[in-house]
Order: C-alpha cells, then sequence, then structure tokens
C-alpha cells in the first residue's frame, strides 16, 4: 500500500471507531429492552456493529448509521425469536412440570416502563382473550395455567378424563396464540 491508501485506511478506521463509539450504547440499551439475556444481546451488538463496520470498508458509507444499527439489530432480534421459537403449546406434550404460559408471552419485568407497559397491554388482551374462551375451555386454562393446578387434580375435581381436559386446554391455547400473535407482531416490529 503506498502512503496515501493507508493515510485514507487510518482516516476510515479513526471514522469508524468514533461511530461506533458514538452509537454502542444506545444499540446496546435498544437490544436490552428486547433481549433479557445480556450475553445474547452482546452477541446481537457485536452483529450489528461487525455489519456497519464491513459496509464502512466496502465502501458503503452509511447516511444514519444510528436507524441503520437499530434496523440491523432489529433484524437480528427477530432472527433469534424466529430460531428459537418454540413449538407452540398446543404441539407440546403438556405434563405438570410444564412452564406457566403466561410467564411465557409477558417480557421480563425488568422495572423499565417500556416493559410495564407491555405487561400491561398484553395482560389486557389475554383478559379479552380469555374471555372469548368457551366455559369449559376457559376453566381448564384458568386452573391449570393460574391455579396451578395439575391435569390429574382436574379430572379428579371435575370427573372429566384427563384426556378430555389435555384436548380442551390445547385448544385454549391455539385460541389464545391466534388472538394473541397480532399484539405479539406489533410488538416485534417497534
Amino acid at each position: 500500500m503506498d502512503a496515501v491508501a493507508i493515510s485514507n485506511r487510518m482516516s476510515q478506521d479513526r471514522q469508524i471507531a468514533a461511530l461506533v463509539l458514538r452509537e454502542r450504547d444506545r444499540l446496546l440499551r435498544f437490544i436490552r429492552r428486547r433481549i433479557d439475556d445480556a450475553s445474547e444481546a452482546e452477541d446481537i451488538l457485536q452483529e450489528a456493529l461487525t455489519e456497519l463496520v464491513a459496509a464502512e470498508r466496502l465502501a458503503q458509507p452509511i447516511e444514519q448509521a444510528g436507524a441503520w444499527l437499530m434496523r440491523v439489530a432489529r433484524n437480528r432480534i427477530i432472527d433469534r425469536f424466529r430460531r428459537k421459537r418454540p413449538l407452540p403449546l398446543a404441539e407440546q406434550a403438556v405434563d405438570a412440570d410444564e412452564e406457566r404460559m403466561l410467564e411465557e408471552l409477558l417480557p421480563a419485568a425488568d422495572g423499565t416502563p417500556e416493559t410495564a407497559a407491555m405487561r400491561a397491554v398484553l395482560l389486557e388482551e389475554i383478559e379479552a382473550a380469555l374471555a372469548a374462551l368457551p366455559p369449559e375451555q376457559r376453566e381448564v386454562f384458568i386452573a391449570q395455567e393460574l391455579d396451578g393446578l395439575t391435569f390429574r387434580e382436574l379430572a379428579e375435581r371435575s370427573g372429566v378424563s384427563i384426556n378430555t381436559l389435555l384436548s380442551r386446554k390445547r385448544y385454549a391455547v391455539r385460541q389464545l396464540r391466534a388472538h394473541l400473535q397480532t399484539v405479539y407482531d406489533e410488538w416485534l416490529a417497534e
């Protein structure tokens, strides 16, 4: 490399470093509001910053780097959610040790105003979705998910077979997920 090329490369490196320093903390806060796991959030941050460096190195300067980085990070978050999306509860084996559905649906209570607002909106949507269920399905879902009863306990109390209770809950979960999917999609699109 000649002296001019080296000087240009060093100037480009300084500009990239300044850009990374300026945007890093804000971008990490953006990611952490959506990803609870600190190491996973850091991975997404690194991926976004790596893409920024690559774009700058390929002489594709980005005019609004902050907005561009947010878009890249949001896309990475969505990709991770898609890869990690668990099987719908209706397709999973249901047993007494199953994690609580409501805890899966609600964002972690981390004390931020955004999370508190999202939890409140989701709880309202869950209440509306529960009210729309047929009574038999609603009763099984509430008893199992909110009251913590096992299917065996429900069967003993109600006299209804475990298979029937499983089926009712499966239908309830399908309807709840369909009702709540729109809210979830809107949340990811923010």
